[in-house]
Formats: structure tokens, sequence, C-alpha cells
């Protein structure tokens, strides 16, 4: 698999959260040539299956999510300006001047307006602008017969690499996490499993999680991993909650999490010489291993993560080398994994 490549194409179809249905098209081709069947469901999931065949196999559900942050149209005004709302968790702290694609039927090239401080009134400057005050400018007269409300819109910056080993763009979170299964599920072609593999590209993780706890209720799998991002050290980041960019995969670890699935994944990684982080998480994860770990009868649940700089940002950024460590420490796992965890 050509990562940076199969990336950028991921990244860059729209997939807004509760607007996922042309990212989930690329996603089932991607999951397509790696597992025996794959399917959208009728909430949207993109739900791929790698079948054992032994009798009484148990099931691992591998899962990422594809949705992205992103914005709706809430009102179109005149002179081709739009008022819009947040679909997921956006920071109005950095919209201001940003560039975006509204997504009608013909894709319009849009900008965040930004007053100039010439027009300000004394102390403005300092005021933060909520996201219902902000407007986008198409610069386009005829935008009432263009953008209808309701309109998904995303950032319009494209993924590119800062450095070799470097990516950088907007929805990494968690597209980088789909590319990491899709490379593990490729390694396992020619490999003879003990377990059933469920892949489960879910959708609508940014604003409810329910993508993933109807599809862990529906597949019911024994074993649940979710692959996400986590906070990568910056600068101007508190340490305590940052991890090491380029320090290779962060293994999450608490009470949402498996004791047993965590050390069995972690006695993995040393055994391989997997470059590994442990994620101390005393609650909520803040990820899809949440909403799985209670689905049906409740499953033992792992997770994940892609150490990643400015979540949340047209701007994340990830080193491959720790996209790597994520997918090989999947195909490492399940390659000897016999669907019993053990203290």
């Amino acid at each position: 698999m050509d990562i940076v490549n199969a990336l950028t194409r991921l990244c860059e179809t729209p997939a807004v959260s509760g607007f996922e249905r042309q990212g989930a098209t690329v996603a089932a081709e991607l999951l397509s040539s790696c597992c025996d069947s794959v399917e959208i469901d009728a909430f949207g999931n993109i739900v791929g299956m790698r079948r054992c065949g032994k009798e009484n196999a148990k099931t691992v559900l591998l899962d990422a999510h594809l949705d992205q942050i992103g914005f709706v149209v809430t009102e179109v005004l005149d002179g081709g300006f739009l008022r819009f709302a947040e679909s997921g968790g956006v920071d109005p702290r950095m919209l201001l001047g940003c560039e975006v694609t509204v997504l009608a039927d013909e894709p319009l090239y849009g900008v965040i307006a930004c007053m100039p401080p010439h027009l300000m009134k004394a102390g403005e400057q300092d005021k933060a602008v909520q996201i219902h005050e902000m407007l986008i400018d198409t610069g386009l007269i005829e935008a009432k017969t263009r953008v209808k409300t309701g309109t998904p819109v995303v950032f319009a910056e494209r993924v590119f690499q800062l450095s070799k080993g470097s990516v950088t763009g907007k929805c990494l979170d968690d597209r980088a996490g789909i590319i990491a299964i899709a490379q593990a599920m490729e390694k396992l072609g020619g490999e003879e499993l003990s377990v059933d593999v469920a892949v489960l590209i879910s959708v609508q993780e940014e604003t409810t999680s329910l993508g993933a706890g109807i599809g862990a209720y529906r597949i019911r799998p024994d074993f649940a991993i979710a692959v996400d991002v986590g906070h990568a050290k910056t600068p101007d980041a508190p340490s305590d909650k940052t991890f090491e960019y380029g320090g290779g995969v962060m293994v999450g670890m608490g009470p949402n999490l498996d004791t047993r699935l965590t050390r069995a994944l972690i006695k993995t990684a040393k055994a391989e010489g997997i470059a590994y982080q442990q994620e101390v998480m005393e609650g909520h994860t803040g990820t899809n291993a949440w909403a799985m770990q209670i689905a049906a009868y409740g499953t033992a649940q792992g997770l994940l993560s892609i150490p990643l700089r400015y979540m949340h940002t047209p701007i994340e950024s990830i080193c491959l080398s720790d996209l790597d460590s994520v997918s090989d420490l999947l195909y490492h796992f399940l390659r000897n994994f016999d669907g019993e965890v053990r203290l």
C-alpha cells in the first residue's frame, strides 16, 4: 500500500459527521481487497469481514471512524454570504480567514470572513468571535440559487508532506486510523488466523459515537480495538497530557479498557520490537472505545492511538512511523492471537 497516496485520497474525500456517504464509498473500496466481504449498512457504517474458517472462532473487531469535523449551512444571505453551525468539536479561535469548500451540488470555494482591524471598535480585537456570529463568503451574488440550508461544509486544505516522514492536513483524525487498519489487514492477507476479524469504519464519532455503538451491537465481537489519534507533544502543550511525536503507538490503559487485552497488546509490542507509549486514561477515553465497550452484552475493549499534532484543525500532523507502528502491532497481534487473553 502506498500510504501517502491512500491517506491523501481518503482525507480529500469529504465526510462531515452525519454526511459520510461519499467517504464511505472510498473507504469500502480500500477494504475490498483485504476482506472476504465489505458492505455499507443502513446507518452508513462500512463493515468488512475476514473469516478464519474455524468452528466457534472468536471475533476481534477493529474500529476507526470515518467522519470529520466540519460545518452545516444554517442560512443563505444576500450577497453570497452563509451562516453556519459546527458539526463536531470545532475551535472558533482558528476559523477566521480559513478557506472552506461548500459541498453544494457543484462544490463552491469560500472563506470565513474576518473583519479588518481598521473597522473594529476599541477592545473588539481582544474578544473571541463565536461561530454563530461568523459568515462564509462565497463571492457569489447568486448563492441563494446554488446553496441550500443544511449543506455540509469542510476545510479546503489539502494533505501534503511537511517532510519525508511527516504528513499534515485536514481529518487525519481519524483517516490515519483507517489507513493503519487497512495496512494491517493487507499484511494479514496470506496468514492463517485463529480468529475472525471484523473491520468497522464507523460514522458520527465526532458528534455521538452512534456508528460505533450500532456497529458493535450488530457484530457482537468478543474483543474490540478502537484505533484513533491522541495528542502529540509540542513546545506549547502540557507535557503530562501529550506523547512523543515519532515515539510509536499509544496503548491506552484505564477503566474503559480491558486489562488483559491491553497487556496482550503491550506484550506483542515488546516481543516484536514495536515502539509504543503507555497512555493512562482515567475515565472516558473520548473515543469509540466508550460506546463499543457496552454494546450488546459488552466486549473486552482495547485502544491504540496515533500521536497527532493540532487536533481538530485543518493542519493536523502525524509522523508516518507512528501510523506504521499501529498497523504493525495489529498485524502481529492478530497473526498470533488464539482468541484467549490471560493475566
